[in-house]
């Protein structure tokens, strides 16, 4: 049977079940705040599709190293302890999950659903045809200090157990891989690295730009964009959506809605008094051109994670994305120079033949959950689900998450 259905949200989350579910010929409207899909979260992230960097970040080091950080403005992970209940009970949340013993076992499902979405990008970039600047060369994990590489490398072997590769390399090795690391100021920098070949890198924002066009072509998907939905309401055995204003969204009916609105989420959640437990992690990116041949030259090919600094980058055509930095403020979206600092550092101190000149700074808002798991469930409401809560990991698990969605509203 064919349902009616509306997904808010036209980001990776939104994109992606409004795919799932209009290939099983269901009435889809995608609807969003904005004038273009994709213009928050999904718009510049590191851009790699990272079941290896899928570990949850709920471990006692790193809330050692969040409080080693707390007043340092260009620390990986800054802390904003300003008043406000939402922090202090996400925080709280946190701590739980860290000492609940289940750190495994989260990690282990969340490269189950990383490696589902990988095969399925990887299908649609050959069936669908959409170009987002896919490259298939793997990850490169580097580490600067030999305790933290044998740290990295004990790892491997339950990483083995779940299919993963987990590939050591000494220094000459990670230059082999990586050959523009050798033009590093200092050469003593990278002790050695990590491989993960089967992990790749893309343009979440080309993804979704280039996927709305498909499912609007072929899939026969309406759009409404520009359309603030305020609430949401059953009447009877139909989903109402009340717009901000008089747009044609207000008073449309469905038999079923997807919210898949990033950060915004929570608020639908409160309003139809769904528990949920959301927080805006801000995360920041540079861009940088590579307009003259040495900076693309200079600039690395392999999608890299320095895993001490907690910074990443990709090649994204004749772009280098750079990402990184985790901040709790709250719906704060300022783009600050000290979390911005640090990143163009990194390109110089790893890759000084690459010109910043002509660099685009940007700050986006993650959607966290405590546990660092993705929601997918069904509002109390009835004929409402959530698809959110993806973290660092929503270009990484967005696939799978909108695919496991569709499957349980169609079927419900």
């Amino acid at each position: 049977m064919t349902k009616k259905i509306a997904v808010i949200g036209a980001g990776i989350a939104g994109t992606t079940t409004a795919y799932s579910l209009a290939k099983q010929g269901m009435d889809v409207t995608l609807i969003d705040s904005r004038r273009y899909p994709a213009m928050a979260t999904s718009y510049a992230n590191g851009g790699q599709l990272s079941a290896s960097n899928s570990e949850v970040w709920n471990t006692p080091k790193n809330i050692l190293n969040g409080i080693k950080w707390m007043f340092k403005k260009d620390a990986p992970l800054l802390f904003n302890p300003s008043p406000s209940i939402q922090k202090y009970k996400w925080i709280m949340g946190f701590l739980v999950a860290t000492f609940d013993g289940k750190h495994k076992i989260k990690t282990q499902q969340t490269i189950d659903l990383a490696k589902r979405a990988r095969e399925i990008y990887f299908e649609i970039s050959v069936k669908e045809g959409i170009d987002f600047d896919l490259l298939k060369e793997g990850i490169l994990h580097f580490y600067d200090s030999d305790k933290e590489l044998k740290v990295a490398a004990s790892k491997a072997s339950w990483l083995h157990q779940e299919g993963m590769e987990w590939e050591v390399l000494s220094r000459d090795e990670v230059e082999d891989l990586e050959p523009a690391f050798k033009s590093s100021k200092n050469d003593k920098k990278i002790v050695g690295g990590i491989y993960t070949k089967s992990d790749a890198s893309g343009d979440i924002h080309k993804f979704c730009k280039n996927m709305h066009r498909v499912l609007e072509d072929k899939y026969e998907v309406k759009s409404l964009f520009n359309t603030e939905i305020e609430t949401i309401y059953k009447d009877k055995d139909k989903v109402i959506l009340a717009a901000a204003d008089e747009s044609s969204a207000s008073g449309m009916q469905f038999d079923q809605v997807a919210i898949c609105a990033g950060i915004e989420t929570q608020r639908f959640a409160d309003v139809l008094g769904d528990s949920m437990r959301v927080y805006p992690v801000k995360g920041y990116s540079i861009t940088i051109q590579l307009d003259d041949e040495e900076s693309q030259i200079s600039a690395p090919k392999v999608s890299l994670l320095d895993d001490p600094k907690k910074i990443v980058s990709s090649r994204l055509g004749n772009r280098l994305r750079v990402a990184g930095t985790a901040e709790l403020a709250g719906t704060n979206k300022d783009i600050k120079q000290d979390r911005i600092r640090p990143l163009l550092g990194w390109v110089r101190d790893y890759f000084p033949g690459v010109s910043t000149e002509n660099y685009t700074p940007w700050a986006g808002l993650r959607p966290m959950t405590p546990d660092m798991m993705p929601l997918i469930f069904e509002s109390k409401a009835k004929d409402i689900f959530y698809n959110t809560g993806h973290g660092h990991l929503g270009w990484t698990l967005g696939a799978a998450t909108g695919d496991l969605l569709a499957e349980k509203m169609i079927n419900e």
